[in-house]
């Protein structure tokens, strides 16, 4: 069997994130240049047709698990279709996007597999057939290069490091078969934040205020031009920690990491 890195592609109400459109691409980089294979692994609710999608952006193969009782994110249960996956491909590595779901999932499996986990990478080759992730530590000041060791990893990729690069391309798509028993822990409501504005992790336009706006009052400004730019709002720490503004909107080493 051909050596393959599989990618746990995260969906938002049905919409694929385009961090884990990142993660496809950097696999698609990585498996081209150490003659691999990418597969992809989806679950959720009604998904089925966006799985086709994903082979333009370089899988060669979609593992679906599509119930309604996945319709909302659960680890138990969305770990338990990652490793379903892992047995249909034997992957070389696993790859997340390294947003609040993927750190979540990313341990959990990494855990029940008994593979390492490297989080947070913002660079990756193949050296001897083995994964090697460059990740910052000591808050940026350095950086390391691990990798797993005698098992395959887990990886955690950076969002909006890595470039999302669409081609062209077909998968093949595989329905995982239901999840056996119930799901013990069931989110049952998730509360969206008012106001309805622009992630700024995903925007392509922002709009940022520090200290020099001298108040949160002035904020209505930056929220103004955000709004006739179609931008999203950005803060620095000082104005979040002064609480002017939430921490959802901090930018930098300490708040989202954004390529606007």
């Amino acid at each position: 069997m051909m050596a393959c890195i599989l990618v746990f592609v995260e969906q938002r109400n049905g919409n694929i994130r385009k961090a884990s459109l990142e993660a496809l691409s950097e696999a698609k980089r990585l498996a081209s240049g150490a003659g691999w294979s990418v597969c992809a692994v989806l679950a959720g609710h009604s998904v089925a047709a966006k799985a086709a999608e994903l082979g333009v952006y370089g899988a060669s193969k979609v593992y679906v698990a599509d119930e309604e009782r996945l319709a909302r994110y659960s680890s138990e249960a969305y770990a338990a279709v990652t490793r379903e996956a892992v047995a249909k491909c034997a992957p070389s590595a696993l790859f997340m996007a390294g947003t609040a779901l993927g750190r979540d999932l990313s341990g959990r499996v990494a855990a029940r597999l008994g593979w390492g986990c490297l989080a947070d990478v913002t660079k990756l080759a193949v050296e001897g057939g083995v994964v090697v992730a460059t990740r910052p530590v000591y808050s940026g000041k350095a950086l390391a290069t691990v990798d797993g060791g005698a098992t395959p990893a887990v990886v955690t990729l950076r969002p909006n490091v890595f470039p999302a690069e669409a081609g062209t391309g077909a998968a093949e798509v595989e329905a995982l078969p239901p999840m056996p028993g119930d799901i013990r822990a069931v989110v049952k409501e998730i509360l969206a934040k008012e106001g309805g504005e622009l992630d700024v992790a995903e925007a392509d336009v922002i709009v940022s205020g520090g200290r020099g706006i001298k108040g949160p009052e002035n904020f209505a400004l930056i929220r103004e031009l955000a709004g006739l730019l179609g931008a999203a709002v950005g803060a620095s720490r000082a104005v979040v920690d002064a609480g002017w503004i939430d921490h959802g909107h901090q930018v930098g080493q300490t708040g989202k990491v954004v390529s606007p």
